[in-house]
């Protein structure tokens, strides 16, 4: 399964999925329904992982179907989609209690950071393959206490070479599933101050004078801070050139904005329906909740914000896949996409009422995890920035 063509994607002007991907969308649809959201229903409301046996089950079932780390390439084992592809898999993935942050249940295993298929044969051999065998935990470590917005000026950590050895000093903060990962990509300065002087190496999670501590927040899975005291990796563990690192946290960022915006518009689908069909059941002063106006509107309302931010994803991942400049399209579809979220989601526990910030549905866990959507992979404001920057600038 490798996603659409070059030839599909020039005919994606209608606004249409092709007919492969909508058989995707089908298969990953069929699979929520019948594996994932039955697995979820007797574990605790704010569980981020399954059990082990139902997860190596659901993994065997997901490998069979050809969806087993959707983003790696074939070669290395995954199912190598394009990013459209991947774009129509996460928002089916994450319509589970487990919401944005576990898509699937982890069912699709987790793909390491794509940047490492840019390192040589040798460390792709080493890092990936072992990683997508196995579906276990990478983590990303960009921002630091010093801000995470704005890389190219908050990275303070720095690596320096000794002998064939890199040391790495410095602090990360906020990043995700490290304390569960097996091995991360972290960027470090090699250099004075700017852009070209930011490198990339693979860290092994637990190398000696790396340490991590969780940093509790809204949601059930903590982030991490990590704290380098001359973490020494070998010279083989840098990943592409020194002081190119940059262009790979671009690389990473951008195509990871796209799937993040398509994760949370899953999410929101998933509450309007709840929303929906609470509606369509519930009385009040004398008529269904459906009747009413006020709860007629807020479910238009909803309606509107998902299309609206559906398609700013599908542009932007059709972009990407046929290589045109989409970083501007990645930030609109992540901003729109994140705020539309938050405004469906809101709208669905207003509808739903008391029920709505329960414990017992999904609404109150993805209530509280839409609101961090807004600040990650960079906050609202910063990608406003970017977006009116790029106009500003004019036609090039």
């Amino acid at each position: 399964m490798t996603g659409i063509t070059r030839a599909d994607a020039d005919s994606f002007g209608a606004w249409e999925l092709p007919e492969q991907l909508r058989d995707l969308q089908s298969m990953v649809r069929d699979f929520m329904t019948n594996e994932v959201r039955p697995a979820e229903f007797d574990l605790d409301p704010d569980a981020w992982e399954l059990p082990p046996d139902v997860l190596a089950r659901l993994s065997a079932k997901a490998k069979q179907a050809g969806l087993w780390c959707v983003e790696s390439p074939t070669q290395y084992g995954g199912a190598g989609l394009n990013l459209l592809s991947l774009v129509v898999v996460a928002e089916e993935t994450s319509q589970c209690r487990m919401g944005a942050y576990v898509p699937a249940g982890g069912a699709f295993g987790w793909d390491p950071p794509n940047v490492i298929f840019d390192g040589t044969e040798e460390q792709i051999q080493k890092w990936a393959v072992p990683t997508i065998e196995s579906g276990a935990h990478t983590f990303v470590a960009i921002s630091e206490p010093s801000g995470g917005a704005d890389p190219a000026r908050s990275i303070r950590t720095r690596a320096r070479k000794e002998g064939n050895e890199w040391v790495i000093n410095g602090q990360k903060t906020w990043i995700s599933k490290a304390a569960e990962s097996e091995w991360g990509i972290v960027f470090a300065r090699t250099g004075d101050e700017g852009t070209r002087n930011i490198s990339c190496f693979i860290v092994p999670a637990d190398a000696p004078g790396l340490s991590m501590s969780k940093i509790p927040v809204i949601r059930s899975w903590y982030p991490c801070e990590l704290t380098f005291e001359d973490v020494r990796v070998p010279e083989e563990n840098l990943l592409g050139e020194v002081g190119k690192g940059f262009e790979l946290a671009q690389r990473w960022l951008v195509n990871n904005r796209v799937t993040y915006a398509a994760a949370v518009i899953g999410v929101a689908q998933a509450a309007l329906g709840l929303a929906i069909e609470h509606a369509k059941n519930r009385e009040a002063f004398g008529s269904k909740l459906a009747d009413k106006q006020a709860i007629q509107w807020m479910i238009a309302d909803s309606e509107i914000d998902l299309r609206a931010a559906r398609l700013l994803t599908y542009q932007a991942a059709w972009k990407g896949d046929l290589g045109q400049d989409f970083k501007t399209d990645a930030s609109m579809a992540k901003v729109f996409a994140t705020e539309a979220a938050n405004r469906v989601v809101d709208r669905a526990v207003q509808i739903l009422g008391g029920l709505g910030v329960a414990k017992e549905m999904p609404t109150e866990r993805w209530y509280r995890e839409m609101r961090i959507k807004r600040i990650g992979e960079g906050p609202s404001e910063v990608h406003r920035m970017v977006i009116a920057r790029e106009l500003l600038r004019g036609p090039r």
